[in-house]
């Protein structure tokens, strides 16, 4: 891999169907040709910090994420370099001990609910999508996910939509819409949207084989 990495990101609500988006895309191609970053592995550790403490850590507010690692790691991925991406543990509210080496690949989908916020990252990515789903969908989602995956209970959750979700989606979520090259409304439903997408990677991998030959 001689040409540069492409750099797409994916942003959108809580729920909104970010990861359904890219899941479509990654299937059109070969596993070895797309990278996918997840921002929710870059949440700060808090190990410094009493359980209880961790639980009251507002995980949809910018102060939330490691950027300054995160955006570290796009720029190594950009220069063809190899990352230990961090894992977090959702259970204790903290970074795991646990690494995971990713190497660099053809296409980095960048995808989080505040990718789009930090000026450091909007600047890294050559394609910006954001994708727009209703309120109602996006927190009977969550729900669903944070009650299955996460280990969390129906009220917490809703607690958890009404003080920080809801508010922090208002605020700094939405806003980064006029950043996007491309909107897609109702996630990974729009079918429409996702071929799009795929045909425009489509085009830049056969642009950097062609430039490779």
């Amino acid at each position: 891999m001689s040409e540069k990495p492409v750099v797409i990101g994916v942003a959108g609500g809580s729920g909104s169907g970010k990861t359904t988006v890219t899941r479509s895309i990654c299937q059109r191609f070969q596993d070895k040709t797309i990278l996918v970053i997840e921002q929710d592995y870059y949440y700060k550790d808090q190990s410094h910090l009493p359980f209880e403490e961790r639980l009251n850590t507002n995980y949809d507010h910018p102060l939330a994420f490691d950027n300054e690692l995160l955006v570290q790691h796009i720029h190594k991925l950009v220069n063809q370099q190899p990352i230990q991406k961090p894992v977090y543990d959702y259970k204790m509210h903290t970074r795991s001990n646990e690494i995971i080496t990713v190497e660099p690949k053809e296409v980095i989908i960048l995808e989080g609910i505040l990718i789009l916020e930090d000026p450091r990252l909007v600047d890294l990515m050559d394609i910006k999508v954001f994708v727009d789903t209703d309120a109602d969908i996006r927190i009977i989602r969550r729900l669903m996910r944070d009650i299955k995956e996460r280990g969390r209970t129906l009220d917490s959750v809703i607690d958890q939509y009404e003080n920080n979700v809801r508010p922090m989606h208002l605020q700094f979520v939405e806003p980064t819409k006029r950043y996007a090259d491309i909107i897609i409304p109702e996630g990974g439903q729009n079918h429409v949207a996702i071929d799009l997408m795929a045909t425009k990677v489509e085009k830049i991998l056969s642009r950097n084989q062609e430039n490779n030959i």
